[in-house]
């Protein structure tokens, strides 16, 4: 069953696109949710606003995913505003354009703080807080399976991370009955990346279904691996990419 009912949620990067999608979507279903934003307070009042219409709490916290002290101070603010928590959504992320041979070096890094290092460093802080039951999903991208074009190789190393740190981190947590479970989308409809866009031709083209995904699609996905009726699921990848790595 989808029932969230008195689930508490901290969702990274919940303030835009996939994250905002899966913000509400937990809220929804039931939970109380905390989200990181860096940049836009409006869309983040924008954000919390749509939660709270649905009748639950929500906790919105200003913090750089690049920065370890804020991630650790996030997790501490999540839990003293909803007075513990139940699901990590690690959606925060970055992209980078560009080939190997021109990508700077602070540039690599700073790609590989935001979507590599800081799932770690979020369920770090988190896993004293889980408790049975407890929820770990990643957001990674079908890019980290297949790299259909040249100029995202550095994106899709630090997306293809995510598999082991999930499967990894899935043994370490089951014997505590803490399920650890990865999404991965294809080209979804979002201001990073619109249905309209320069490439969307060619992504759409890459699909089976021949279409782009929708922010919610994505957030049902995540949504069903946080809930009671995925209890048995752990370590699994989900790939909801319309078919681009069929």
């Amino acid at each position: 069953m989808i029932d969230l009912n008195g689930k508490r949620a901290l969702v990274t990067g919940g303030s835009r696109g996939i994250g905002a999608a899966i913000t509400l979507a937990l809220a929804e279903n039931g939970a109380d949710v905390a989200f990181t934003y860096q940049h836009s307070a409006e869309k983040a009042d924008a954000v919390a606003k749509s939660i709270e219409s649905t009748g639950r709490r929500a906790v919105a916290i200003r913090a750089d995913s690049a920065d370890p002290e804020a991630i650790t101070r996030s997790v501490i603010d999540a839990v003293s505003a909803l007075g513990g928590l139940d699901i990590l959504v690690n959606s925060a992320a970055i992209g980078h354009a560009g080939t190997i041979a021109d990508i700077e070096v602070n540039d690599y890094q700073t790609l590989m703080d935001v979507n590599v290092r800081a799932p770690v460093l979020f369920a770090k802080a988190v896993i004293p807080h889980l408790a049975q039951g407890g929820r770990i999903v990643t957001i990674g991208s079908a890019l980290g399976e297949r790299v259909p074009f040249p100029g995202i190789t550095a994106y899709a190393m630090s997306k293809a991370a995510l598999t082991s740190f999930t499967r990894g981190l899935s043994r370490e947590l089951g014997p505590n009955g803490i399920t650890v479970n990865l999404v991965q989308p294809g080209a979804t409809d979002t201001d990073a990346n619109p249905a309209n866009g320069v490439a969307a031709e060619f992504q759409r083209g890459l699909t089976s279904l021949g279409r782009y995904g929708e922010p919610h699609e994505i957030a049902n996905a995540v949504v069903f691996l946080a809930s009671p009726a995925a209890s048995v699921i752990t370590g699994a990848i989900l790939t909801a990419d319309g078919g681009a790595i069929a």
